[in-house]
């Protein structure tokens, strides 16, 4: 699945999924730029990928923010050439009940993980229109499809991304850009390493396969996705969830 020249976007990238993500898509033979709210974090993984022989570089990035958004694109147009893939990933978490939620609690996670999506995928629509080629993933949820109690805001900016995916992929499958979701169960990762051990036992109980994914299972699927192998799929909401979600 070569992915030779071509220029790939990982929002969220300096650690985490964003991060495996990279490193798969690196792996590929693609240039991965990182971006990321943590630009320190984001230079040393885009230095640890190029110590381990791959094309990455890090820049700067808040999703939610329009004028830092636009900036990005038109410098990695500037600097590379205009991309070829962009992967969805930034996304935060602030919990809590819907009856004791703050209304800026549901804001900022809306900002963020939709609306941050949304600009991301406005900026690389248009340069991809004038390629007319591209790949965009974005990055949902298994709560984005089923709900979760306590994470109204998280469940329902994903649920948005599965709108935004399908809506985009009709926009732009004249151009022969393609546009899918991938819907993570529940993976290991720090955020579900906070859990208590029974908490984490009982999700484990839920999963037909019997364990947390890996970020390794949803780099793997992007991986496809974002390669030839998958040009004829779009619109589409990949569940990785070990059976979780049927």
């Amino acid at each position: 699945m070569s992915l030779k020249e071509k220029v790939a976007l990982i929002t969220g990238g300096a650690q985490g999924i964003g991060l495996t993500i990279a490193e798969a898509l690196a792996g590929d033979g693609a240039h991965v730029v990182l971006g990321d709210v943590n630009l320190e974090g984001a230079e040393k993984s885009a230095e640890t990928l190029r110590n381990q022989g791959h094309s990455a570089s890090a820049v700067q990035l808040n999703v939610a923010n329009p004028e830092q958004v636009r900036a990005v694109f038109d410098s990695i147009a500037k600097d590379f050439k205009p991309i070829d893939i962009l992967v969805n990933n930034a996304g935060i978490t602030r919990d809590g009940l819907v009856m004791r939620m703050k209304e800026e609690d549901w804001d900022l996670v809306i900002d963020i993980n939709l609306k941050g999506s949304f600009l991301c995928g406005q900026q690389a629509a248009k340069q991809m229109m004038k390629q007319r080629q591209g790949s965009i993933v974005n990055i949902s949820s298994i709560v984005g499809v089923m709900g979760n109690a306590g994470q109204a805001n998280y469940s329902s900016s994903k649920a948005g991304l599965i709108g935004l995916t399908k809506t985009m992929a009709r926009e732009l499958a004249s151009r022969n850009i393609t546009v899918n979701a991938v819907a993570p169960g529940f993976i290991d990762t720090d955020m579900t390493r906070v859990l208590e051990e029974k908490v984490r036992d009982k999700l484990i109980e839920q999963i037909p396969l019997a364990r947390l994914g890996e970020p390794k299972d949803i780099a793997d699927c992007v991986s496809f996705l974002v390669s030839d192998k998958a040009r004829y799929i779009t619109g589409q909401v990949i569940n990785v969830n070990g059976g979780m979600l049927m």
